[in-house]
């Protein structure tokens, strides 16, 4: 059974910063990747950013310059450092760990709720 469990969601207001942290239950080497998605009302859920084991990272195109994502693998712990905030970034962020094929699978954790004022 996997377990991830995010935190360090908050209100903050534009121009702030929030670092997220997602723990997983178990080595995070059993994943090829791991990543923050977000959801905001009425949206789809997006990527926000992905590092995988080796340690490559990308972003959506909108975070870039401003989003850093990081792992402690000796923690099992992912974050999430978000800079210069802005209130389109105000969604829940999802923390996703991706199990590669052949038992390909997607976990998800329980979100955090990140809220940018104006």
């Amino acid at each position: 059974q996997v377990r991830l469990v995010e935190s360090g969601g908050g209100l903050v207001q534009t121009g702030g910063s929030l670092r997220l942290s997602c723990a997983a239950s178990g080595s995070i080497f059993r994943f090829n990747a791991m990543g923050w998605y977000r959801q905001a009302p009425g949206k789809q859920r997006e990527l926000v950013a992905r590092i995988t084991n080796g340690g490559s990272t990308n972003y959506a195109d909108s975070v870039k310059g401003r989003f850093t994502i990081s792992r402690d693998n000796a923690e099992n712990t992912v974050y999430l450092q978000m800079n210069s905030l802005k209130p389109e970034d105000t969604a829940v962020y999802y923390c996703n760990a991706r199990r590669a094929p052949p038992s390909a699978y997607d976990f998800w954790g329980q979100g955090t709720q990140v809220t940018v004022s104006s």
